[in-house]
């Protein structure tokens, strides 16, 4: 691994490639798409700078010539499938279209499912990240707060989808890991729930269990949508105060 600069540095401030010689080989783009591949198909733990030059078919240390850090590799993949983001002309109704975008950035990291994972320690400087959080301000536009206060909205917005996705995505994941099906697994979970609820340790759990009794399975994706619109509400003068 190259070393580390005695300064921090923005790998979208460097040059494509330092030092002297010929014409680069490769570009950024090359090397997060070979990367995003490889994430794709044996997951994230899969991506090192040799298996990423291997897909390329050149020398690993080369690519530190490109690509200094492994840190910088993965801004360079949340950027590449940022680039997935279709960007459309706001419609002018500012909810409709973060629920669009909500409903959006779901479908892509269940394309591809190691992104929830480099969220929170990726900053989203690239190209494509900022376009979209363009996008995003202008979907706001017409709301009238503050830019910092709809940034905050974008961000909260944000974190609900990555952490419910990322809930999802788990699921399945032990799901196919266990040999017996979701629906065994479940039936002994809630049989011992209802155990423990009848004891009478639990008054309000087994008031919730009654509750929902009757409205059978929960819908996920009715879930997903209480937790967006709630979100929206808490920024919208219409339902509540600037907060």
């Amino acid at each position: 691994m190259a070393a580390r600069g005695a300064e921090p540095e923005v790998i979208w401030s460097r040059p494509e490639r330092t030092g002297r010689g010929p014409r680069p080989t490769y570009s950024r783009a090359d090397i997060a798409a070979a990367a995003v591949r490889i994430a794709d198909a044996q997951g994230l733990e899969a991506v090192s700078m040799r298996h990423v030059a291997a897909e390329l078919g050149c020398g690993t240390m080369s690519l530190y010539n490109y690509v200094p850090r492994k840190e910088d590799l993965h801004e360079l993949m949340i950027d590449a499938v940022g680039a997935e983001h279709d960007i459309k002309e706001p419609s002018g109704d500012w909810r409709a279209d973060m629920i669009r975008n909500a409903h959006e950035t779901r479908a892509l990291m269940r394309r591809h499912p190691w992104v929830p994972r480099l969220m929170a320690g990726v900053y989203g400087f690239g190209p494509n990240t900022l376009r979209y959080l363009e996008h995003c301000l202008t979907c706001l536009e017409p709301l009238d707060l503050s830019y910092g206060t709809k940034m905050e909205l974008v961000a909260l917005l944000n974190g609900v989808v990555t952490t419910y996705t990322a809930n999802e995505l788990a699921t399945a994941e032990r799901t196919r890991s266990m040999p017996w099906s979701e629906e065994e697994e479940n039936a002994v979970r809630m049989a011992y729930l209802g155990s423990q609820v009848a004891t009478g340790a639990y008054p309000r759990l087994a008031a919730a269990f009654m509750e929902g009794a009757d409205s059978g399975p929960i819908d996920l994706e009715a879930v997903f949508e209480r937790a967006l619109g709630r979100v929206l509400d808490a920024y919208d003068p219409k339902r509540g105060a600037e907060r």
